[in-house]
Order: C-alpha cells, then sequence, then structure tokens
C-alpha cells in the first residue's frame, strides 16, 4: 500500500472549504480529509495553501501549435508531446484533451493530425505520462479529406473511452464569427491587411466554403449515428442561435461548447445539454470576437465547465477571477475546472476532493486572478506522481 497525507491545507471539497485539513491518500485514492487531523507518517506540509482536484481540460488547442515554434523550426512529435505536458501540468492541468484538427488549410493538415493523435496514444499507452491525456477530435464539416481520415481513425481499433468528437464550421458569418466583422479585424491585425483587403478576403473564404457546403452532409449522418449508438460523445462547436441548438439535437449532441449568445445557452440548458464556456473569455472580462461574457453566462447558472482554449493557465486564473468579482464562491469556481468538465465527458472518478475519488491534486495559491501553483500530483495506474512537493 502506498499512502501519504498533506497537511495543512485548506481542502475546496464539493460542500465546502474544510481550513487546516489533512488530506490522506492511499494508493492513488483520497481515503480521508479531516479538519486538523493527524498526519500519515509520510507526509508533507502544505503550509496553509489550498488543495484542490486535479483540473480537467476538455479543450486544449496548445499542442497543435508546439511542434513548430517559428517558420521552418520544425520539432520531434515525442518532444512536443512531453513538452507541452510539463506546461500544462505545472498549470495545475491532471486530465487534459488535446484540440486536434481533421481539416486541411493553412495551419493543420489531415496528415498532421494523425501523427499527432497517434503520438499521444503511443505515450497514452506507455503510462509514462505525468497527465491523463485524451483526445478532442475537431472535425471541420466541409473538410472531405478530414472526415474520410475520421471515419478510417474511428474504425480501426477503437480509441480507449469513448472518443470525445466536435463538430465546427468556423466559415465567417456564423458561430464564433456570426459578426465577420470581428475576423476581418483579426486579419487586419495579425496578417497587416488593409480593411479592404481583409474585408475581400472573408468574401473569398466565405465563397469557397459555400462551394463545399454539402459535405456537412456526408458528415452529419455518420456522427448522428455514432452519437446515438453511443460510440462517440458529441459537441456542437460554437452554437449562436436557438435554431443551432435545435440542430444540434438531432445530430444527439450531449454538449454545447463555446455557445456565443444567452439565448442559445439557454437553449442548451433546457434540452439537457452540458455547456462548456472558455476559461480565457473570463479572465480577460469578455469574447475576442463579440460574443457572450462567459462570467455572464456563468452567473445566470448557463455554464457547466470551462475549458483552456488556446491558455493553459487561464483555468485557475479564471477561478480566482471569478472569486474576485463576486461571481461565484470558491467552491463554485473550482467546480467549474474539476467536476464540472470531467462530468461532461464522463470522467466521473475525478474532479472532486471527496473520500473515494481519484487523488489527483493539485496545490496552489491564487492572487485575484493570478494563480500559483506549488505542487502537483497525479494517481494513476495505481503509482502516484509527485511534482515539487519540497517547495510548498
Amino acid at each position: 500500500m502506498r499512502s501519504f497525507s498533506i497537511t495543512d491545507v485548506r481542502a475546496v471539497t464539493p460542500q465546502r472549504v474544510v481550513e487546516n485539513a489533512t488530506v490522506t491518500v492511499e494508493d492513488g485514492t483520497v481515503v480521508s480529509i479531516v479538519e486538523g487531523g493527524a498526519a500519515h507518517t509520510a507526509s508533507f506540509d502544505g503550509r496553509g495553501a489550498l488543495c484542490i482536484p486535479g483540473i480537467v481540460d476538455t479543450h486544449s488547442d496548445g499542442l497543435e501549435m508546439e511542434p513548430r515554434p517559428r517558420p521552418n523550426a520544425n520539432l520531434p512529435l515525442d518532444f512536443c508531446v512531453r513538452s507541452f505536458e510539463a506546461k500544462v501540468r505545472a498549470a495545475g492541468v491532471t486530465t487534459l484533451f488535446h484540440g486536434i484538427g481533421f481539416e486541411n488549410d493553412g495551419n493543420r493538415t489531415v496528415e498532421g493530425a494523425n501523427r499527432l493523435v497517434d503520438e499521444i496514444e503511443s505515450y497514452r499507452r506507455s503510462g509514462d505520462g505525468h497527465i491523463d491525456h485524451h483526445v478532442l477530435y475537431r472535425l471541420d464539416g466541409r473538410d472531405a479529406d478530414g472526415f474520410d481520415a475520421m471515419v478510417t481513425r474511428f474504425s480501426g481499433t477503437p480509441p480507449e473511452g469513448v472518443p470525445l468528437v466536435s463538430f465546427e464550421d468556423h466559415t465567417p458569418g456564423q458561430g464564433q464569427y456570426r459578426d465577420r466583422t470581428y475576423f476581418e479585424k483579426w486579419l487586419v491585425g495579425s496578417r497587416g491587411l488593409t480593411a479592404e483587403e481583409a474585408r475581400r478576403q472573408v468574401d473569398d473564404i466565405i465563397a469557397e466554403r459555400e462551394a463545399v457546403r454539402h459535405n456537412r452532409q456526408r458528415a452529419l449522418p455518420w456522427l448522428t449515428d455514432m452519437a446515438a449508438a453511443g460510440a462517440i460523445r458529441l459537441m456542437a462547436h460554437d452554437p449562436a442561435t436557438e435554431e443551432d441548438v435545435e440542430e444540434a439535437l438531432t445530430w444527439n449532441a450531449t454538449i454545447a461548447e463555446f455557445p456565443t449568445t444567452v439565448s442559445a445557452a439557454r437553449r442548451a440548458r433546457d434540452a439537457g445539454l452540458r455547456i462548456v464556456c472558455g476559461a480565457p473569455n473570463v479572465l480577460r472580462g469578455g469574447s475576442h470576437s463579440g460574443n457572450v461574457s462567459a462570467t455572464e453566462l456563468i452567473s445566470l447558472g448557463l455554464c457547466d465547465g470551462l475549458s483552456s482554449d488556446y491558455l493553459p493557465f487561464a483555468m485557475l486564473g479564471a477561478v480566482g477571477t471569478l472569486i474576485n468579482n463576486g461571481t461565484c464562491s470558491m467552491v463554485d469556481a473550482v467546480r467549474l475546472v474539476t467536476s464540472g468538465p470531467a462530468d461532461t465527458v464522463g470522467l466521473d472518478d475525478r474532479g472532486r476532493l471527496d473520500e473515494g475519488c481519484r487523488a489527483d491534486l493539485v496545490i496552489c495559491a491564487i492572487d485575484g486572478s493570478i494563480p500559483d501553483i506549488r505542487a502537483v500530483h497525479r494517481a494513476g495506474n495505481n503509482q502516484v506522481q509527485a511534482l515539487a512537493f519540497g517547495s510548498v
């Protein structure tokens, strides 16, 4: 039996914050949380820090950026997976769904997507990981090559567990860029285009994507059948209207990811869909593309969990922001990055600091919106892996 205790922490349980707590772990499972309890002989002094469940992130795009940090600076994929793992673990993330886009565009290729997924799955099977790695399969609904590749992948050896799939359509004028002017402004700022050049480029993008709109109708019947059979867990990405949510229900989607309006989020809630919002939106105080504030949705009870999207440290930063601005209690804010996301993707063994739960734990402090991660450990395969407990 492998056991240890963490003493003098503020333990954030599903019900309350337990002050001066001792958390005891045996064989990777939390066995007790006692206020002022006696320490096990193998113990770590938390020195008054918070002890929360390991963060569960259902959508992180960071790994896709890791292999090519500069033009023509290509890095080995095995190095990239481990490099990014170190970054997210340092942000308190212990369960991560890597968003991998199955599409051919300027930044992504289907071949690259398959190679990344293969590397993630290989590392996961090795048992050497310091976090629990999963894949969020992101399908561009208008990309025929992406759809064919996903069908091929799922027709072989099925991934472990129920795969998480996001059906996406980033055509300007709908979804995230329902107001296309925000995309035009992004092109001006990131590509150095004039306003007129950006407007023409968006016109061209819309025309090109309208020409392949029929590919949606190839993909959706397959996705619908797979979701109905429980072979995938399906996300509707960026629903902007009640009608978007109604359509997603016909696909057997169970998750509304990043709803862009209150009305879409309300319809998703009424329909029983889980709702995921972006942690960077909370941290920034609003959407960068002119959509609804995630904080507003949280205050209305229209969010079940946050994901990091493009910024891993935003998860705990969002927790601090929500506490600091009075939107949430400590317990409710922590829930949005732990049990909320875990429940959304069917991982009911984690996300809670409670007896009998998996002992993925984070020792941290939060100063306003600034997180200070002091220690992280992950329980996996009957093995506890610890990081920097001596610095607590």
